[in-house]
């Protein structure tokens, strides 16, 4: 995890000097990206492994007089075109993703089982270290070309990339985080990586190639090839994308599970900030095509199709045909699995804190470590994987079962491995495979005597080992199955305690442990009982599954946040927790706009000179736009006083520049005059590049009218309002800039106390500039 820390003293910030970050003196409590100790801190944080000047999104209506004509002369044909194309492109959104996931599936199955069957062959013939020579070699060249993708051409593509679309539907710009490139290396290196045999899942980059597609559908294509069809406008801004973002999550967690219902759930209970029914409707309709392209292929392969691909590639695990039964007694080793998975759920997300600073550290010493520290993981696994079987005891197959044992090829309950005829070794069975094939196996149900206790302890303590140091290599990761086989190990060694004790079956116990551990490390409830409920085919588990779910969040929440809060602490992506702590109610946002500098506020007719004096010399994204109050003053307003016409964009700054929107005297303008000039749609385009607009010292004399461009309803605050409530409103609604106004404006005053944006609420900064608060936190409110 983790570019070069000290790239962030060589990226422009506008003219000023960036603090010099020393890597190695980050405490555990310290984001990788140290903050600056001011009020306002400088907005870098890892996106992938690159290091990003990270900017907030404009999910506020920006009511000028342009975007008022426009809405007032959009016919009924217009409003249902728009309505159709949301409803098209959630169509879209989930028959690329089904079709991407399952190309991703077909890929993973096919190489890693012919990989298998090769290794199976120098098995059969007892050459076993040209057996190991040939299986880690696939597999370090598998693991150099996802690697290598990522280091060299997409960054981004790195981690699982949910923590970034967490961060942006919260409101945070997290840039090449969805480009073309970017899809393209996270499905090359999901298929390497995965296929390589290294401890991580497919779901994660499921989730964010599905924004990705979302994303490039939404605005035409790429930044540089983009299509620019006219009814593509309707969906340039941040909101229309925010929500088809939403829909590709959701139908990203669908295509690895298959699971619909369970991705809508997820969208709204992990990754959304902001939700509405409408929404709820266009998210379920993208993972209905999912599931539909899905099951299409799945009876496709089923004939044999698919080469090694059949009816076991998709994450699946049916046990609709297995009648599970539990008592009133099972209450006790039920409990007790929650709580284990509580603890060890936040004793995962403590240690792989401290082995991701560690990655970051060896990260930052150039890409090449990045590449060196993926393949040491990958031989590191690959030995792991094929030596550990050697210290298992072969077992004899029971005459009793159905299924066949022992075997050889590349799937089975019973791999045979270096083990004599009629005995098979339980072990490999759960290592030489891939890790979709090893959850399947160990959910298997009424085998109570398949694994050896030996071999489940083994098979734990590895894949604990493996889940902490293979997340965080510079290749698409996911964390949902990792985690699903540590906790199904210590679910079945569960289950294999509790004997007949309980009439609980131990692969019921192995779904049971994977649900507690994964609410215990990503404290996920709702969607997770309905993933798994999805995933297994079986109502009779619901009970059961709420039960353990609820009490390993719990347990879990009393320790350490969850692994996503975590990842997104320590990338240094400001994201905005929904509750705020409770010393921020002491302190009001007057406070806050004290501790920053002054405002820097624009007239409603303002001079060339001063536009361009103000973006040269500031890097805010927003200016109040005042005038002097020409009506009648109202109770407690002075006479002559000034009053607040609304907020302007540095965007839209810089674009009545580009465009040499001038004036030769100080007037207003008529509203023909700026239609001509400003389609609406082209103000939805963040374009704040001001290095490369050129003012003559004659067009400097000139004045600008900054009315028709100016947000005259912005969300203002008075200066007494806490600061815990301006998060909740600053949240909610997702904003970029809140307005401090005062409470009484007395003569000559200006009309805006300060401006509140996302690095300022963040308690991470506020207890840097009022060190005093420090002392008062506690846990937060609810």
């Amino acid at each position: 995890m983790g570019e070069v820390i000290n790239q962030i003293g060589n990226s422009n910030y506008n003219g000023e000097e960036e603090e010099q970050v020393d890597t190695e003196s980050n405490t555990l409590n310290q984001p990788l990206v140290k903050a600056h100790r001011t009020l306002s801190s400088t907005p870098h944080a890892l996106v992938g492994t690159k290091v990003s000047y990270i900017e907030s999104l404009d999910y506020e209506i920006n009511e000028n007089d342009l975007f008022k004509h426009d809405w007032r002369k959009r016919s009924k044909t217009q409003v249902l075109q728009y309505i159709f194309l949301k409803w098209t492109f959630a169509c879209l959104v989930g028959l690329f993703t089904g079709l991407i996931a399952t190309l991703i599936n077909l890929a993973v199955e096919n190489i890693a089982g012919y990989k298998l069957l090769a290794v199976g062959h120098f098995l059969a013939q007892e050459r076993y270290v040209t057996g190991l020579m040939m299986f880690a070699g696939a597999n370090l060249g598998l693991t150099l070309i996802a690697s290598v993708l990522c280091v060299c051409f997409a960054p981004t593509a790195a981690g699982p990339g949910i923590p970034e679309i967490k961060a942006y539907l919260n409101g945070i710009d997290t840039p090449n985080m969805f480009g073309a490139t970017t899809m393209f290396v996270k499905i090359i290196g999901s298929i390497g990586a995965v296929a390589a045999g290294l401890d991580l899942g497919k779901e994660g980059p499921l989730v964010h190639i599905g924004t990705c597609i979302a994303s490039l559908l939404g605005q035409g294509g790429t930044d540089n090839h983009r299509i620019k069809w006219r009814w593509l406008r309707y969906f340039n801004n941040d909101r229309d994308r925010r929500d088809m973002i939403t829909c590709g999550s959701a139908a990203g967690v669908c295509a690895a599970f298959r699971s619909p219902v369970g991705g809508v759930l997820f969208a709204l209970e992990e990754v959304a900030t902001w939700w509405r029914s409408a929404l709820l409707w266009r998210t379920f309709f993208s993972t209905a095509v999912v599931v539909v392209v899905l099951r299409e292929f799945i009876q496709i392969c089923k004939s044999g199709k698919c080469g090694l691909f059949g009816s076991g590639g998709l994450i699946m695990f049916d046990v609709s045909h297995v009648t599970y039964t539990y008592h009133v007694t099972d209450i006790i080793p039920i409990t007790l699995i929650g709580v284990i998975g509580g603890v060890l759920g936040s004793l995962y997300n403590h240690f792989l804190h401290k082995v991701l600073r560690l990655y970051n550290l060896i990260n930052a010493k150039g890409k090449i470590h990045k590449v060196l520290l993926s393949l040491t993981v990958s031989l590191f696994t690959s030995v792991c994987l094929y030596g550990l079987p050697f210290l298992a005891t072969c077992k004899p197959c029971d005459p009793s079962i159905e299924e066949r044992c022992p075997t050889n090829g590349r799937t089975g309950n019973f791999k045979q491995f270096h083990c004599p005829k009629g005995h098979y070794n339980d072990l490999a069975t759960l290592l030489l495979t891939t890790n979709v094939d090893a959850v399947r196996n160990i959910f298997s149900s009424n085998t109570p005597n398949e694994f050896s206790m030996g071999s489940l302890w083994i098979f734990f303590v590895l894949y604990c080992i493996l889940g902490l140091f293979t997340f965080g290599i510079a290749t698409p990761s996911g964390l949902f199955l990792p985690i699903i086989l540590m906790g199904s190990a210590y679910g079945r060694m569960l289950g294999g305690v509790m004997g007949s004790y309980t009439s609980i079956d131990q692969g019921l116990y192995a779904v049971l442990g994977a649900a507690s551990l994964m609410a215990g490390s990503m404290r996920m409830t709702v969607s997770l009982c309905v993933i798994f409920l999805e995933l297994t085919n079986n109502l009779l588990l619901l009970p059961i599954t709420m039960i353990v779910l609820l009490i390993a969040k719990t347990v879990g929440d009393s320790f350490n946040p969850s692994i996503y809060d975590i990842i997104l602490h320590l990338k240094g992506l400001p994201f905005l927790d929904a509750n705020p702590e409770p010393w921020m109610r002491n302190l009001s946002v007057g406070d806050l706009g004290d501790a920053k500098p002054p405002v820097v506020t624009l007239q409603g007719v303002e001079k060339v000179a001063r536009i361009v004096d103000v973006l040269r010399n500031t890097t805010h994204n927003a200016f109040p736009v005042l005038d002097k109050a020409e009506v009648v003053p109202q109770a407690g307003q002075a006479t002559g006083s000034i009053e607040l016409h609304g907020l302007i964009l540095r965007a839209h700054l810089v674009k009545v520049l580009k465009k040499r929107w001038f004036l030769t005297e100080k007037r207003r303008t008529e509203e023909w005059e700026v239609r001509e000039k400003f389609p609406w749609d082209e103000l939805a385009e963040r374009e704040d590049n001001f290095d490369d607009v050129a003012i003559t010292s004659s067009e400097m004399q000139m004045y600008v009218d900054l009315h028709p461009l100016t947000n005259t309803t912005p969300y203002t605050v008075m200066e007494n309002m806490s600061v815990a409530k301006a998060l909740v409103l600053f949240r909610q609604v997702g904003l970029r800039h809140l307005l401090i106004v005062p409470k009484i404006q007395a003569s000559g005053m200006s009309p805006v106390v300060g401006i509140l944006t996302r690095q300022d609420l963040r308690a991470y900064n506020i207890l840097q500039a009022f060190p005093h608060l420090e002392k008062s936190k506690g846990r937060k409110a609810n």
